[in-house]
């Protein structure tokens, strides 16, 4: 890994305004945030919202598949199906052959729910005041910075 030619004032280097870590963890916190109440009136936390964008896209997949794609623990990921289901949302059952493995499906009421989620992320964007190829540039700069730090 090659460091970055720059000079190099310590002070400067080291102010928290100049951390890349803090403007992407404040981001973060800014954008969960704004999620809060529109995820409210869809009765869904972050991370379930997240589940069902992934099962809207491809349902009756294993937890691993999901777990994998939020890029979380399975044993993380198991109280947020549950609560899921509990709601109607979602059901969960072993898939024959492999007693281990869980398979994930939408119920109707999940189905249902995801023509109300398209509004969610409608006013996302717009609370974020770019347009579309301001937000695929920079939805694109951060997954290439993701696989970067993770292939490092």
């Amino acid at each position: 890994m090659s460091t970055p030619c720059f000079p190099i004032d310590a002070d400067e280097l080291l102010k928290l305004d100049n951390q890349l870590c803090f403007a992407l963890y404040s981001a973060s916190l800014a954008m969960t945030k704004a999620y809060k109440p529109l995820l409210e009136q869809l009765n869904l936390t972050y991370p379930q919202y997240l589940v069902m964008l992934i099962l809207w896209q491809q349902d009756g997949i294993t937890l691993r598949e999901i777990a994998d794609r939020m890029l979380m623990d399975s044993g993380a990921l198991t109280p947020v199906l549950k609560r899921l289901e509990q709601q109607g949302l979602i059901t969960r059952r072993r898939v024959s052959g492999n007693e281990r493995a869980l398979e994930v499906c939408v119920t109707e009421q999940g189905v249902a729910l995801k023509t109300q989620a398209a509004s969610v992320v409608l006013q996302i964007g717009a609370s974020c005041a770019l347009d579309l190829n301001e937000l695929t540039a920079l939805r694109q700069q951060l997954v290439q910075l993701r696989q970067r730090l993770g292939a490092s």
